[in-house]
């Protein structure tokens, strides 16, 4: 079944932009994926193709009219998530991902300006989204990395299908350290454990080190980690290379 994602959006000379390259870009050639932009002017009623108006009691900005968003949500609407880019959303999430990466496809609202109108939203059940804590000018940045992240998980796109398994967030630990030739670079060795041959031992370092890592930059994600079999926590302390 291919994964169908529409962008709602103002700027749909935007998509499929880095969509089109590595990964993606290979999938979207094959029919793996399907990508429609759609612009949301067309939905406007006057000659100027007006999206926006003043936002009601005051301020600064403009706010894209529910009216017009609807019509365009309307247009695309089935039975695809339909998800809002917005900073105020909940944090988009691997487990997220890869919910909407088992799915039919999804709807993605690109806002710009000051927002879109909270009456579209709520009437059309619109599923926030955040990628982070920072603002971007408009939602199409968010959009192509909600598509990115979900894309590269469908069947078929990674060339090995384990290699999503150990990487931040899978696990609910950040991704360990990772090394390759040369043997030695700058006077640093690869660690001994990783060319020993030891698949056990190999296993065991990189789960502590997954551990040192998340407990040193999102002890947020360490709090709620629970270890396999074990039960057991790495001592949270700032990961070593060795």
């Amino acid at each position: 079944m291919t994964f169908r994602a529409t962008v709602l959006t103002l700027y749909p000379e935007m998509f499929p932009g880095p969509l089109g390259l590595a990964l993606a870009g290979r999938a979207l050639a094959s029919g793996t994926w399907s990508l429609d932009a759609v612009n949301i002017r067309d939905f406007a009623t006057d000659r100027h193709r007006t999206v926006d108006d003043t936002p009601a009691g005051g301020g600064a900005g403009m706010v894209m009219r529910a009216d017009i968003v609807a019509k365009a949500v309307d247009h695309v609407s089935d039975d695809r998530p339909r998800l809002l880019m917005s900073p105020r959303g909940r944090p988009l999430t691997q487990a997220r991902v890869r919910e909407l990466a088992e799915g039919p496809g999804a709807i993605l609202l690109c806002g710009r300006f000051e927002g879109i109108d909270q009456r579209v939203i709520d009437s059309r059940a619109l599923e926030e989204v955040s990628v982070g804590d920072y603002i971007l000018s408009g939602g199409e940045a968010a959009a192509h990395i909600v598509l990115d992240a979900v894309v590269r998980l469908l069947p078929g796109v990674m060339g090995n299908v384990l290699s999503g398994d150990e990487e931040s967030f899978e696990n609910g630990l950040l991704e360990h350290p990772h090394y390759t030739r040369p043997a030695e670079f700058e006077g640093m060795p690869i660690p001994a454990v990783l060319t020993s041959g030891d698949h056990a031992k190999i296993a065991a370092w990189r789960r502590c080190k997954a551990e040192q890592l998340t407990a040193a930059r999102r002890p947020d994600l360490y709090a709620a980690y629970t270890p396999p079999k074990t039960g057991k926590k790495t001592k949270p302390k700032p990961p070593q290379e060795g």
